[in-house]
């Protein structure tokens, strides 16, 4: 897959006459897929908006294993032409900015504190929060899932595990609508708005972890507190990051994430019904409804040295783009073929749902488990918006 380059006979990726894809022409995500589908039919690799994008499952899954491409520090940023300044400095800071020992260490230091106990303390919060949101339009019989339920459910979740008040959850959905700005491609025109809110979420932040220190408690600010690997801990730069990092992650994804999957579900009513007749699929769907359908479409590589993918030269410093999207749709690896409507079944073969639409119809979604090698999108950085949607719109808000 990656070998050494001769550059007498490799062609630069930028002159191999590949596929361009223009995500302006899509409407919806299934219209972003078709064009997807139509330049994966001529090659691996096509040209998007913001440079190379990798289409294929094999080649998506070894780039993002290939110590030759690194995440790029800063993210969206430098190729947008910021550098320096406030921005750059946290979001360049950031875990998922980091690579290598840097990115390891504060791993295994995080991992001290996200213990299967401090996730089962949020069962019963997340059970409440839901059914909370739910009940209020059950008599009604319908409402608008992206403002009524979705945007409303994370944060109070995300309060109860880092110990926050839950009356603040508009401060945090407020800063996290602000903050995430800077994971866009419009970072530097949104640069005051972002930095004025990172100012206010980090100054929040201090006083909670000062609070702490002096009477820690089972939340996970406190055990980040606590969190020790051989006599290393967190610094509070370090803390301040991570805590900051929650919240902004845990909010804007999950919410968008929600959204989209009902999206999946409204558009196949067979499956809808399926899950309500048979709960106990509900973990298989929220992981298939991800892979099929995920709210972050792409994840981002440099390349550190000039190197060959698929018979074509990514030079040193290419900003490569590897999509998640379109590479847990590939047909070489999930494959057209539609599930029993038997949960019985379901639930013991593995039946992908159909990647590629060859008719006007939309494919059937089987609520199952996906299989190994895991789903890509568990790697997956977040992107502005999925192809296909508006920026910022997240199917709808």
């Amino acid at each position: 897959m990656t070998i050494a380059v001769d550059r007498s006979n490799c062609r630069n990726v930028f002159d191999a006459g590949l596929p361009v894809i223009d995500y302006a022409r899509a409407q919806h995500p299934d219209e972003a897929h078709d064009l997807i589908r139509a330049a994966r039919r001529q090659a691996p690799i096509a040209i998007g908006p913001h440079g190379p994008e990798l289409l294929t499952y094999d080649l998506v899954r070894a780039t993002l294993r290939n110590s030759r491409f690194r995440v790029p520090q800063g993210m969206f940023l430098a190729a947008q032409g910021i550098t320096s300044g406030p921005l750059w400095d946290r979001v360049a800071a950031n875990i998922i900015s980091l690579d290598g020992d840097q990115h390891r260490r504060l791993r295994r230091l995080v991992c001290q504190a996200f213990t299967p106990r401090a996730t089962e303390r949020l069962t019963t919060t997340i059970v409440e929060v839901i059914t909370h949101l739910v009940d209020r339009y059950t008599d009604r019989g319908g409402c608008d899932v992206v403002s009524d339920i979705a945007r409303q459910y994370p944060i109070p979740i995300i309060c109860a595990l880092l110990g926050a008040p839950s009356e603040d959850w508009e401060l945090f959905s407020a800063w996290t609508d602000d903050i995430f700005k800077a994971f866009s491609w419009n970072a530097a025109a949104e640069t005051p708005v972002i930095v004025a809110a990172w100012d206010e979420l980090d100054s929040y932040i201090d006083d909670m972890v000062a609070r702490r220190r002096s009477a820690i408690t089972q939340d996970l600010t406190s055990e980040l507190i606590r969190a020790e690997d051989d006599g290393d801990r967190l610094t509070a730069d370090e803390l301040r990051m991570l805590v900051a990092g929650l919240l902004i992650a845990g909010t804007d994804t999950t919410r968008n994430q929600l959204a989209g999957s009902v999206h999946v579900l409204c558009d196949r009513p067979d499956q809808w019904a399926l899950l309500a007749a048979h709960p106990e699929l509900a973990a298989s769907a929220a992981e298939e409804t991800m892979r099929h359908s995920p709210i972050a479409f792409s994840t981002l590589r440099i390349a550190l040295d000039d190197v060959e993918l698929a018979g074509v030269m990514i030079p040193t410093g290419t900003l490569l783009i590897a999509n998640t999207g379109a590479a847990n749709r590939d047909p070489a690896v999930f494959d057209a073929r539609t599930a029993s409507t038997s949960p019985a079944t379901a639930t013991r073969q593995y039946r992908p749902s159909a990647p590629e639409r060859t008719t006007a119809s939309a494919p059937t979604l089987p609520v199952v488990s996906s299989p190994k090698p895991w789903p890509l999108w568990r790697g997956a950085c977040p992107t502005p918006a999925a192809p296909g949607l508006p920026r910022g719109s997240r199917y709808r808000e």
